[in-house]
């Protein structure tokens, strides 16, 4: 017989496989949540660029879309818990890799503190009707962030679950918002197809410059509302030994998140503009996509939408924590993440990394703790949460290319012949994409992704000395169609 607790590329199975199609989807969907962040960016993109910065959204997807479409490939070859750690560990080098997990790990950490404040500043204020300020949104936040550990940390199936409802109703809600409003909207004649193409108070004079060397022109900072948004969708290759068929399952899991996401992001972006009485006001209000909903179909919808939004971006906190968890452990497991004599550790009782969610889950508290006592703390999250995965994207989209000819087939998924169109797109857009972050706003990001390098390079130096880079080593890649077909047949070794 063979034995099952082995899995591809030397590992010993030890998380359950039960992750199926759609709870793959979901939990790429509910990562990228259209909901938590057109509902977080919106304001900021009127204030920046005009209802005009919408037209910025199909590039990004198209560009997301490339990317996802690459890394799928190498989900595909590749299907390890650890998603861009393991990948650039494979590509380059153990050390690379470290440094590109060790980015991954401070990513999650802040993305996951980045949602779950909007809802804490802008969601709950707005559905209560009452003033937050730094201290309640501390709080509030940290109680959202204390139950997602829960979760996280008890039952995979039932985070699953949880997650699966959430992005079940996002996408049923989402969708009845887009119809409700251009119906109700067209009936009341509140739909305005000059808003957009409005810039709003932006003046024209160097509207479409591309900025100085510490500045980006107005239309270019558009280009957060999608940056911010589309990301995450690799995820699902954070779950990967907990997928059925995850050479399959994964990669097509994260193009049809973006695809998805891409879609109706922009429908709703479409008809919400379209319905915007006076874009100058609406920019200066905290829940702008709350205000076009109330004025068009009433304060009991409005608040109905508080509640989905409030649905999906809990969700999207979960997932996040959930893939910071997996690539705590994953690090842990082969033994170069700080404490992973405790963290690589599954719990015999729930089958989780207990120990791998407290410890995020901590690190994510402290990283609230120390930007909750600033004004603009949304704004400098978000900003990091979006830096750092274009970082990551560039990284493992360069070592693609560098190791493309080599890298093994997988009867999975493959690019084909669409392969080098889709690299020329992805290189393109990641470009432009980190041409935007030169703005001077984005200096505290820059500043927490250099600190956290920092402790890092502390770290790798530590396991340099102590180990060597042959105490780095990770296992050879491989074709995973050779892995599978190993494992499901006997060998003399494996027959007792």
């Amino acid at each position: 017989m063979t034995d099952s607790s082995t899995t591809p590329y030397g590992y010993t199975e030890t998380l359950e496989r039960a992750t199926g199609r759609f709870a793959s989807f979901a939990v790429a969907f509910a990562f990228v949540s259209i909901a938590t962040g057109i509902f977080t960016t919106y304001g900021s993109v009127l204030n920046s660029s005009g209802p005009l910065g919408i037209w910025t959204w199909p590039i990004v997807i198209i560009g997301q879309l490339a990317v996802a479409l690459l890394l799928g490939s190498l989900a595909a070859r590749i299907p390890v818990t650890g998603y861009a750690y393991q990948w650039v560990s494979r590509l380059a080098n153990p050390i690379f890799g470290w440094i590109t997990g060790w980015i991954s790990f401070t990513f999650l950490a802040i993305v996951v503190v980045a949602v779950d404040y909007t809802v804490a500043s802008t969601v709950v204020p707005a559905l209560f009707d009452f003033t937050g300020t730094p201290a309640t949104a501390f709080l509030i936040t940290a109680g959202v962030l204390l139950l997602q550990a829960l979760l996280v940390g008890l039952s995979t199936r039932w985070t699953e679950r949880v997650n699966n409802f959430a992005v079940t109703a996002e996408l049923i809600g989402m969708v009845a918002l887009v119809v409700l409003l251009f119906i109700v909207g067209v009936i009341a004649h509140k739909l305005s197809v000059g808003n957009l193409f409005s810039r709003g108070e932006i003046p024209a004079d160097g509207y479409w410059s591309f900025g100085t060397a510490t500045s980006a022109g107005p239309w270019m900072l558009g280009f957060l509302l999608g940056a911010f948004t589309i990301v995450g969708f690799e995820s699902a290759a954070n779950l990967a030994e907990e997928t059925k068929k995850p050479e399959i399952v994964v990669p097509r899991a994260m193009w049809q998140a973006v695809l998805a996401s891409g879609v109706l992001g922009f429908l709703f972006l479409l008809v919400v503009t379209a319905a915007v009485n006076d874009p100058t006001a609406l920019a200066e209000s905290g829940t702008p996509i709350a205000d076009v909903i109330r004025d068009i179909l009433g304060s009991f919808v409005g608040t109905a939408l508080l509640v989905l939004v409030a649905i999906a971006i809990f969700a999207c906190g979960l997932v996040i924590l959930m893939s910071g968890v997996r690539l705590v452990w994953a690090m842990s497991r082969d033994q170069r993440f700080p404490g992973w004599q405790v963290l690589h550790k599954v719990s015999p009782r729930f089958g989780t990394p207990l120990n791998a969610t407290i410890v995020m889950a901590a690190i994510s508290a402290v990283i609230l703790g120390l930007f909750s006592t600033s004004t603009d703390a949304l704004f400098k999250l978000f900003s990091a949460a979006t830096l750092l995965p274009a970082i990551i994207y560039a990284i493992t989209v360069a070592l693609y290319i560098a190791t493309r000819k080599r890298l093994p087939a997988s009867k999975g998924f493959s690019l084909g012949r669409w392969e080098i169109p889709i690299l020329v797109v992805a290189v393109v857009w990641l470009v432009f994409e980190l041409s935007l972050f030169r703005d001077a706003s984005f200096k505290d990001p820059w500043l927490y992704a250099a600190i956290m390098v920092a402790i890092g390079a502390v770290y790798l130096g530590y396991l340099l000395v102590t180990r060597g880079r042959h105490g780095l080593k990770m296992p050879e890649m491989a074709s995973i169609d050779a892995e599978l077909d190993h494992l499901a047949t006997p060998t003399e070794d494996s027959v007792k």
